[in-house]
């Protein structure tokens, strides 16, 4: 005997029920349900449960209902929560890693908004910029916008975080701007690269940059 509740479909025979999902909303639940909160699942996790735009307007109805966030367009979570803070939202840090690693690219932040992580600025910046060797692309988290450019390969080929984070810094500051005190700045902070690292990635940096980045590389005292 089949009994229906609220879009899910008991079978009873005797002591046993079985509860059969009944809509793609019940299965993407579920699937969500199953993992961690916060992580990030894209619209294209859920193909198996139906076509594209069923499974788009399953989403959106979750989303309207609070059961999940939509984070930005065909991106989604369970979000995790905080006894103080309530619901918190994925970082861009955290969406931008699950596009990567989804999409099997490489991407590093550069301009503004590579300054400001390295400290070099305190400016906020009103976009975030990252070079990439994926698709390019454009997309809202909440206010800001996150800009994918296409790259040449040498912009990706540092093998140090740090260092590939600097000269991109330093190439949004430019020559003629870059100050003393940013010129000490960076070389301490490139005293926490690799050495091995750092001394490979010099060879990617316009030279005036080389220069700066020699100074920590001294400093390391291979």
């Amino acid at each position: 005997m089949f009994v229906y509740v609220a879009n899910v479909y008991y079978f009873c025979d005797k002591n046993i029920d079985i509860i059969m999902d009944n809509t793609i909303e019940d299965k993407i639940l579920k699937k969500m349900r199953q993992n961690r909160r916060g992580k990030i699942f894209f619209a294209r996790d859920f193909a198996t449960f139906g076509n594209y735009k069923a499974c788009g307007k399953a989403l959106e109805r979750l989303a309207n209902q609070g059961a999940i966030m939509r984070v930005s367009r065909g991106i989604y979570t369970i979000p995790k929560t905080s006894k103080f803070f309530g619901e918190a939202p994925p970082s861009i840090d955290d969406v931008v890693k699950a596009i990567l690693k989804r999409d099997n690219a490489k991407a590093i932040p550069t301009g503004l908004f590579a300054e400001n992580l390295l400290g070099l600025s305190t400016q906020v910046p009103m976009k975030v910029v990252y070079l990439t060797d994926g698709s390019p692309r454009k997309l809202m988290i909440g206010n800001v916008p996150i800009i994918f450019k296409k790259t040449s390969p040498k912009n990706l080929a540092a093998k140090g975080k740090l260092s590939m984070l600097v000269i991109q810094a330093l190439k949004s500051i430019r020559k003629d701007r870059v100050t003393d005190y940013e010129t000490a700045k960076v070389v301490n902070i490139l005293k926490n690269e690799n050495p091995k690292h750092l001394a490979h990635d010099i060879q990617f940096a316009p030279v005036w940059i080389q220069q700066i980045m020699r100074k920590a590389l001294t400093a390391t005292d291979i």
